[in-house]
């Protein structure tokens, strides 16, 4: 488990705990580490879940598929990032969305139990964790109001011009990369692949964008 201090210190659910602190209390939250193979299914739909996951190596996805076999990437949790939180928080819920990873991955889990209630050692450094852990929620839930507000444009086009646009502002840079395939991409946005490649194009031949693979740059 000390290999993974390191990884841990940086995460956001961590923040402000010394790293002896943090050894402790990975075995104060039964931590237990997992490896999975790249489109492997981590929970499935229907399931429940108590434990927190967070992503040592690799990345994941929380994925919704539809009676007919259609599937969108709702979010992305990479190394350092923590998912499941929210359904492990209300465990008489079954998950509505699936989550796979993206790539091969290694994932730590954490029983959430643990970390909502103050263990019997009464650990000084609970209480910050606790506080870590409200503050991933609020920040994952401005993520899913900004994946809302691009969806709500009504074109591709609107669409592709409003996830673009604020990952140029997201990483201060005109040139950027994002995290998604063209596949990938258009299920994030909920659009058609065909489609969304044919604006893409367009918006190339208009010099509004360039782009090689997933690196665009947005032309001022």
């Amino acid at each position: 488990m000390k290999n993974f201090i390191n990884l841990t210190k940086n995460n956001q659910l961590f923040s402000g705990i010394e790293e002896k602190e943090i050894e402790a209390m990975l075995k104060c939250l039964n931590a237990k580490i997992k490896s999975y193979d790249k489109n492997q299914y981590i929970y499935r739909f229907g399931e429940n879940i108590s434990s927190v996951g967070l992503v040592l190596c690799g990345s994941v996805y929380l994925v919704k598929d539809d009676f007919l076999g259609n599937q969108t990437i709702l979010s992305e949790a990479g190394v350092g990032q923590i998912f499941g939180e929210t359904y492990a928080c209300v465990p008489a819920e079954t998950l509505e969305v699936s989550i796979i990873t993206a790539e091969a991955s290694e994932v730590m889990f954490l029983d959430i139990q643990r970390i909502m209630n103050v263990c019997s050692s009464t650990c000084v450094f609970h209480a910050r964790l606790i506080r870590n852990l409200l503050s991933v929620l609020a920040e994952k839930n401005l993520n899913l109001t900004r994946k809302m507000l691009h969806m709500s444009q009504r074109t591709t086009r609107e669409k592709l011009l409003s996830y673009l646009s604020a990952e140029a502002q997201r990483n201060c840079s005109t040139v950027f990369k994002i995290p998604f395939n063209r596949q990938q991409l258009a299920d994030y946005l909920a659009v058609d692949r065909s489609a969304m490649s044919n604006e893409l194009c367009k918006l190339r031949d208009d010099g509004i964008l360039s782009f090689n693979k997933n690196c665009f740059k947005l032309n001022e």
